[in-house]
């Protein structure tokens, strides 16, 4: 199933560093899962009704094709690795957003 996404989140790994990933409402229940369970340290939304711009589209498309959805209850938080070129989309929807 392809996910839509339409927010922003910045994760707090357990080593204290940070990242910014797209997220939905699924992955944000996941992702604060994993937070309750000692699997990331945080995670907040920083910007919700992320516009639909072809980064953000190129981003979508790459983690759909790459990445299975896992469940609420997973038993690990994975963490979307992206190649480099996917990554300047991911900067650039950051950008784009005012968050970069």
């Amino acid at each position: 199933m392809n996910q839509t996404f339409n927010l922003i989140e910045e994760i707090t790994r357990n080593d204290g560093s940070i990242y910014y990933e797209l997220g939905n409402v699924t992955e944000n229940s996941r992702a604060e899962y994993a937070a309750n369970h000692g699997f990331i340290k945080e995670v907040r939304i920083l910007k919700m009704n992320v516009p639909r711009s072809s980064h953000l589209i190129k981003v979508e498309d790459y983690i759909n094709k790459t990445y299975e959805q896992l469940p609420i209850e997973s038993d690990h938080f994975d963490e979307w690795v992206k190649p480099e070129e996917i990554q300047k989309e991911m900067q650039q929807v950051l950008l784009d957003n005012k968050l970069g």
